[in-house]
C-alpha cells in the first residue's frame, strides 16, 4: 500500500486538465496538499475555506483596491488554502506584481490560466481522483484489517504483526515495550544499529514526551523521523509501535491509520497472551497456598520453584500482600467478575513493568501477591516498599478511571522478610492493614504493616469480645451519654487527647466555639472522673478510642 497518499500541487499541475496552467508564484510551495477545489468569487473568503482547499477564480476580486487584495490574500494564506487559481482574461488581464511578491513570500502558489477554462472540469477531475484514491485506500485497509485479524487469531507472537505493518508500508518498524525495555526489529537490526533507537526512545519514555494516547512524531537527527503510538490495555501503556521515516517526508493520515490499526492488533495479541498465562497460573495458587497455609519446608526448592535464580552474595526480599476489591452493592455479578480478571491481568503487568518477581493469585475478592526483590544495597527495602505503593497507586488510577465511584481498592503489606519460608504471616499482616484502612479514617491510605503503629497491638487481639468489654468499661459512659444527649463526647475527647489537651487547637479542629468546648470539657470531667488526663489513664482512654475506631 501506498502510504505516501498526498495529492499535493506539484501532482496537481501535471494533469492535463491543468496543461495550459502556469505557476507564476510561490514555487517553495509545490508540497502543499490538495484536499478539496472550491470556486469562490466572494471577497469574504475565510468562512468557506478549509485547510489544503484548492480556490478557483476569475480574479474579480483582483479589481478591488490594494488593500482589499491583500485582505483577500490574507484570507487565504490564514486559512491554509493549497492555492489559488486564477483565470486570466474574463475579469483580469494581468496580475499586480505586490500580489506575486506576497504569493511567494508565503509560499503560496499562485495559479494562472492564460486562456479560458471551464472550471467544473477541475472540480470533477479533482475531485473523482481524491475520491478514488480515497475509496482504494479504504479498500487496501480492510484487506489489511482483515489481515491483521487472522494473524492474532493464529498466533500470540507479535512478531507475524511487524511484518504485516511492514510489508504494508515497506518502512522500518519497531516495537518497544514500556514493561521490559526490550525492543524488536523488524526487519532485524544488529544490536550495533538498534542499540542507539532503543537508548532514544528509553530517553523519551523517561522524560514523558511520549504520549500516553496518540501518536508521537519524534525528531531523532536532520533526517530521521519516528512515529509512534502506544498500545493500551485496561488504560495502561504496554508498549509502544513505531515507524522509521527517512528524509523527514510528511506523516500522512493513511500512516497513521495504518499504525493505529497495528497497534490494536498488538494490544489483542498482548490481552490473549496475559489470559493464557492466567491459565497457566494455576501452579502459582497453589504454590501461595502453601505458603499461606505455612507449608514450605526447603527455602531453596521453594525459590526455585518461583524462579529466582541462585544469588551468590546477598539475599532476597519477600513481600506479601493483598489488594481487596470492593465494589458498590448495586453492581451485578458479571461486571463484578469481569472486574477482578481485568485487574488481576493489570498487576501481573505493573509487577512487570516495576521488575519484581512475583506470584499472585485470585482468591475471592482478593488479590494475594508474593513479590521479591534482590536485597543489593542498604536502601533495598525502602524502594521496594517505594515500587508496591507506586505500583498500587496506578492501580487504583486505573480503577478509579475506569469504574468511578462503582469499586474501591484496599491495599496491605506484611512486613518484608528474607525467606519464602517466613511469609505466611506476611498476609495475616496485610490483612490487618486493610482492616485499619476501612475502619479508621486516619489510616485510609495505609498500606504497610510497620504504619499500624499501636494497631498492631489490637489487631493482634484474638477475641473481638475483649475489645469490646475493654472499649465498654472506658468508653460505656460516653458512648451511653451521646446516645441519649449528641454532645459528641467522643470525638472531642479524641481530638482533645489527640491535640495534648491545647484548648484552643481543640475548638480549632471541632470547628466549636471555646465556651461549647468547656461545656463539654466539664462533662467529660463528670463522667470519667477529674483524673482522667493522668498517665494511666490518659493511656487507657487511648486504647480505648483506637479499639473503639476498630468497631
Amino acid at each position: 500500500m501506498d502510504t505516501n497518499m498526498k495529492f499535493d500541487i506539484s501532482q496537481l499541475l501535471a494533469r492535463p486538465i491543468f496543461r495550459s496552467a502556469k505557476l507564476i508564484a510561490g514555487r517553495e510551495g509545490m508540497h502543499r496538499p490538495v484536499g478539496w477545489v472550491h470556486v469562490l468569487e466572494i471577497t469574504n473568503v475565510a468562512p468557506y475555506v478549509s485547510p489544503n482547499d484548492l480556490i478557483l477564480t476569475t480574479g474579480l476580486w483582483l479589481k478591488q483596491n490594494e488593500q482589499d487584495r491583500f485582505a483577500y490574500m490574507k484570507q487565504l494564506i490564514d486559512q491554509h488554502a493549497a492555492g489559488l487559481c486564477i483565470e486570466m482574461g474574463t475579469s483580469v488581464d494581468a496580475i499586480p506584481k505586490e500580489i506575486v511578491e506576497l504569493a511567494d513570500l508565503h509560499h503560496f502558489p499562485l495559479i494562472v490560466f492564460e486562456q479560458p477554462v471551464r472550471y467544473v472540469e477541475i472540480t470533477q477531475d479533482i475531485h473523482a481522483l481524491l475520491i478514488n484514491r480515497q475509496h482504494q485506500f479504504l479498500k487496501e485497509l480492510e484487506v489489511y484489517s482483515r489481515k491483521l485479524q487472522r494473524l492474532t487469531i493464529e498466533s500470540t507472537g507479535i512478531a507475524q504483526i511487524l511484518r504485516a505493518f511492514h510489508e504494508q508500508t515497506g518502512r522500518q518498524v519497531l516495537y518497544f515495550s514500556s514493561l521490559d525495555h526490550s525492543s524488536v526489529f523488524y526487519p532485524a537490526w544488529t544490536t550495533k544499529a538498534s542499540s542507539p533507537i532503543s537508548s532514544f526512545l528509553q530517553r523519551q519514555m523517561d522524560a514523558r514526551v511520549l504520549s500516553a494516547k496518540d501518536v508521537s512524531v519524534l525528531t531523532m537527527n536532520a533526517q530521521q523521523l519516528f512515529v509512534v503510538q502506544p498500545v493500551i490495555c485496561f488504560g495502561q501503556t504496554f508498549s509502544y509501535v513505531g515507524v522509521l521515516l527517512h528524509n523527514k517526508p510528511e506523516v500522512t493520515e493513511s500512516l497513521t491509520l495504518l499504525l493505529d490499526y497495528t497497534t490494536k492488533a498488538v494490544a489483542a495479541i498482548t490481552l490473549r497472551t496475559e489470559f493464557l498465562e492466567e491459565k497457566l497460573s494455576r501452579d502459582h495458587n497453589e504454590f501461595i497456598l502453601d505458603i499461606m497455609n505455612n507449608r514450605i519446608e526447603n527455602e531453596d526448592q521453594a525459590q526455585a520453584r518461583m524462579g529466582l535464580r541462585l544469588l551468590s552474595k546477598g539475599e532476597y526480599l519477600f513481600a506479601g500482600g493483598i489488594i481487596e476489591i470492593q465494589h458498590t452493592s448495586d453492581t451485578d455479578a458479571i461486571t463484578i467478575e469481569a472486574d477482578k480478571q481485568d485487574l488481576l491481568i493489570l498487576v501481573r503487568q505493573l509487577l512487570k513493568k516495576h521488575g519484581l518477581n512475583s506470584l499472585v493469585m485470585m482468591q475471592n475478592n482478593r488479590i494475594c501477591m508474593l513479590c521479591a526483590k534482590e536485597a543489593l544495597h542498604k536502601d533495598s527495602q525502602m524502594n521496594l516498599q517505594a515500587a508496591l505503593q507506586q505500583l498500587v497507586e496506578e492501580l487504583r488510577k486505573s480503577a478509579h478511571d475506569s469504574h468511578a465511584s462503582s469499586l474501591k481498592l484496599y491495599a496491605g503489606f506484611g512486613k518484608l522478610r528474607a525467606q519464602i519460608s517466613e511469609s505466611s504471616r506476611s498476609y495475616e499482616e496485610a490483612q490487618q492493614v486493610i482492616d485499619v484502612a476501612r475502619s479508621v479514617a486516619a489510616y485510609e491510605d495505609c498500606m504497610f504493616y510497620g504504619q499500624l503503629g499501636v494497631y498492631q497491638l489490637l489487631k493482634a487481639v484474638p477475641k473481638l469480645s475483649f475489645l469490646a468489654s475493654y472499649v465498654e468499661d472506658h468508653l460505656g459512659a460516653l458512648l451511653a451519654f451521646d446516645r441519649e444527649h449528641h454532645l459528641q463526647l467522643i470525638e472531642t475527647l479524641d481530638v482533645y487527647l489527640a491535640s495534648m489537651g491545647s484548648k484552643q487547637e481543640t475548638a480549632t479542629r471541632l470547628n466549636i466555639h471555646r465556651q461549647t468546648l468547656y461545656n463539654r470539657l466539664d462533662k467529660l470531667a463528670l463522667l470519667l472522673g477529674e483524673d482522667f488526663l493522668e498517665t494511666d489513664k490518659r493511656r487507657c482512654l487511648e486504647m480505648a478510642l483506637m479499639a473503639y475506631k476498630l468497631r
